[in-house]
């Protein structure tokens, strides 16, 4: 049993213009990496660029970072960092964007190799400084190991092996306020599923479930935020939104994800159905799988008394439409073909268990 989890987290209000020592530390260049426009409506790119101005680091701002990046877009941004001189880097924004920078330090430290090298097994995991400022309350991409890519030629996504730790996670809830309803409820969603497979796995510990369990408290206190617009919450309850998700990302980074999530990698890169509701799709049937003890014990942290309860909720939040059977057949035969994530359910995932999970309570 082991529990190691190294980036030094700073969750405050300000965070970022309160420690601008992260900054001087990390270099005297930094890659700025967001994506196209949230980074720039939330605040969070100008506070950073105002506390790297005041201390005179020079920065190159990379705002390419598309939804279920690519590897084409980590190689092209590492290239303009290293022809920038960077020399460390800063993911600001949603998990994309924060995904996207820990592969895109890994390349910088790299330059010699090409893109086939973020999927070498066992290769050299050394990276330039890395800071990382989340602005949605789903992925808790800056406390996690994972950065999760999509290779456009094979359309298929998932984790590079490399384990890609933060040095630093400037979180600060005052950015949630610019999220549209949609962000906010399929973020949430998605901080819930890896609470929820993060506890009911395989690889699960008293020490991550320490974690989840800490996670689920603050989700089930945070649960009817989701229906408020995000910039009528109060800053306390922005920031408790942005815990959850935290806690949520320390409990992954030490078990991984589990089948929900492996379900729907396809869905989302095949389907275009944003992350956290593709994910929150699969949760009752992953739960109606573990035994009645766990499952109830589950439900009743994150605030729900049955799996039908949590299935309405699910529908209010994300949508209630059924997904196409084919989609879903074919997001069955995808993780089939991956025994490593099949290994973190605690109990037997075969075809018949992962077409009962995709196709759980539908009776067309």
């Amino acid at each position: 049993m082991h529990y190691y989890m190294p980036t030094k987290v700073y969750d405050e209000e300000n965070a970022v213009a309160n420690h601008p020592e992260v900054f001087q530390q990390a270099g005297s260049a930094a890659l700025l990496v967001t994506g196209a426009h949230s980074a720039a409506a939330n605040g969070s790119l100008a506070d950073v660029t105002g506390v790297l101005s005041s201390l005179g680091i020079r920065y190159r701002v990379f705002d390419r970072v598309e939804q279920n990046p690519s590897t084409d877009t980590v190689m092209e941004a590492a290239k303009e960092g290293l022809a920038f001189g960077a020399d460390f880097v800063v993911g600001i924004g949603g998990g994309s964007p924060m995904d996207a920078a820990k592969a895109i330090a890994l390349m910088m430290a790299h330059p010699e190799e090409g893109a086939d090298y973020l999927y070498e097994k066992g290769g050299d995991g050394s990276r330039l400084p890395l800071i990382l400022i989340p602005t949605t309350c789903g992925t808790g991409s800056e406390v996690t190991p994972v950065s999760v890519l999509t290779r456009k030629v094979s359309a298929v996504k998932g984790s590079i092996p490399f384990r890609i730790f933060a040095d630093t996670a400037l979180i600060d809830g005052k950015y949630l306020a610019a999220a549209s309803d949609s962000v906010l409820r399929n973020t949430a969603v998605d901080a819930l599923g890896h609470l929820w497979e993060s506890w009911l796995n395989a690889d699960a510990t008293p020490y991550s479930r320490m974690a989840a369990e800490a996670g689920l408290a603050a989700w089930r206190e945070n649960k009817g935020l989701i229906f408020r617009h995000p910039a009528d919450l109060t800053s306390k309850e922005q920031r408790r939104l942005m815990r959850a998700s935290a806690f949520a990302g320390m409990a992954i980074a030490q078990t991984g994800t589990s089948l929900p999530h492996g379900l729907s990698y396809h869905v989302t890169v095949a389907g275009h159905i944003p992350h956290g509701k593709a994910i929150g799709y699969f949760e009752a049937g992953y739960l109606a799988q573990a035994d009645e003890k766990d499952r109830q014990h589950l439900l009743a942290a994150a605030g729900f008394a049955s799996l039908e309860e949590w299935q309405d909720f699910y529908a209010a939040a994300c949508g209630g439409e059924l997904l196409p059977r084919e989609l879903l057949l074919s997001a069955v035969d995808s993780l089939l073909a991956s025994p490593a994530k099949l290994k973190k359910a605690p109990f037997a995932a075969d075809r018949e268990t992962l077409l009962a999970i995709a196709f759980f309570g539908r009776k067309d």
